[in-house]
């Protein structure tokens, strides 16, 4: 039983990518501008860019934030320890300097450990919604606010997530200076990969769309008019990157959107199925939903364990022919972040003990139960 399988609607998806190969048209164009007003539609945030990937999204935040804001090579980044690498490499990507501050027990950043990491050279915080889960983020969004950061939102794992503000349900980035989504190939809205970039500000939508695609002022599809003549003249701005994103992965999203929220009830129902089994085992801890998210994307399932147990426990689902996951790694274990190396006991420990349960919509109930059975037998066991 595998930890995730992405499921595509594949004659849907073939259909739409057709209409590409037909049109001779498989590029940074008319499906990547259908997308992103359908992400806009979806949402209800102003701007979304479509992008090759999630990572070349927060590269292009900060790239853009420090150019526009003077910020200097440096200059501090609070962040998170547990997540996925390419959180922290986008930040040095542009020689800023991560400065980790610890996570509670939402897995996202702790408010009281982010604020007391502000210094004079601190210029932003990027927040990851773990797992689909909002955490604090409003207070983190406050702290922001009061000391004039920037907030970047690393929402990889966020895409159908909601919250609550000002009594509307609203999806989440609506507070965000910058908010990047995943589509890579086991997230909730699988593609084979690809990423979003909304924000807040039109100017930075405008200067995003010209820098990935390597700084020029007008792209490909612009160039070429309805009758197919090719307009060869352009102007380069910026030294850019090749970052867009491409009209078959476009044509992958626009269907599964489709699909997102039907998607995500049922995660929600899986979830529910390992609470129910789990939630009062003993030797076992949940990770909780924070109150803010209303409707969570659940894009993971973890418990905790102590870490004696961890390794076991995996080793013997293994036997059992279950396949789970650990996420993630504290950074600080990378020879790149050894600096912050032991800076965040709470991080530290719950990197220790997280395992990601399979959760993914081909499993039935009674995998669900199955799982539970084995992770409850194993403790017993070992």
């Amino acid at each position: 039983m595998n930890l995730f399988r992405p499921k595509y609607r594949t004659d849907e998806v073939l259909q739409e990518i057709k209409i590409c190969l037909d049109k001779g048209w498989t590029g940074l164009g008319f499906k990547t501008e259908e997308f992103e007003k359908t992400w806009c539609d979806y949402t209800k945030l102003p701007y979304a860019h479509f992008l090759s990937s999630n990572t070349v999204g927060l590269h292009l935040a900060l790239n853009l934030l420090k150019k526009y804001n003077w910020w200097n090579d440096g200059d501090e980044i609070i962040t998170t320890p547990l997540t996925f690498v390419s959180t922290n490499h986008a930040i040095l990507y542009e020689r800023l300097k991560p400065i980790f501050a610890d996570v509670d027990d939402y897995l996202c950043l702790n408010p009281e450990s982010v604020e007391s990491k502000i210094t004079d050279k601190t210029k932003a915080v990027m927040y990851v919604g773990f797992g689909g889960n909002t955490g604090r983020l409003k207070d983190i969004n406050d702290i922001c606010k009061r000391y004039n950061l920037k907030f970047i939102l690393d929402a990889a794992h966020m895409s159908g997530t909601k919250t609550k503000e000002n009594g509307k349900i609203v999806h989440i980035g609506y507070s965000s200076d910058a908010t990047i989504f995943s589509f890579q190939a086991v997230k909730n809205l699988p593609t084979a990969d690809s990423g979003m970039i909304c924000f807040s500000d039109e100017e930075f939508d405008k200067k995003v769309r010209k820098l990935t695609w390597l700084g020029i002022d007008k792209d490909t599809y612009r160039r070429t008019n309805q009758k197919g003549q090719y307009k060869w003249m352009y102007n380069v701005d910026d030294v850019g990157f090749k970052y867009h994103g491409n009209s078959i992965m476009a044509s992958i999203g626009l269907i599964q959107l489709k699909y997102l929220d039907e998607d995500n009830r049922y995660r929600n129902e899986l979830c529910k199925m390992y609470e129910k089994y789990l939630g009062t085992t003993e030797g076992i801890n949940l990770v909780p939903l924070h109150s803010d998210c209303i409707v969570p994307s659940r894009h993971l399932f973890q418990i905790r364990v102590s870490e004696d147990k961890r390794n076991k426990l995996i080793n013997y689902l293994n036997e059992n022919d279950i396949f789970v996951g650990v996420h993630y790694i504290d950074n600080t274990e990378y020879k790149m972040y050894r600096y912050a190396y032991k800076s965040c006991p709470n991080s530290r420990k719950i990197s220790s003990e997280i395992i990601s349960l399979p959760l993914h919509l081909y499993l039935e109930k009674k995998d669900i139960e199955k799982v539970s059975m084995k992770i409850i037998e194993g403790l017993k066991k070992i």
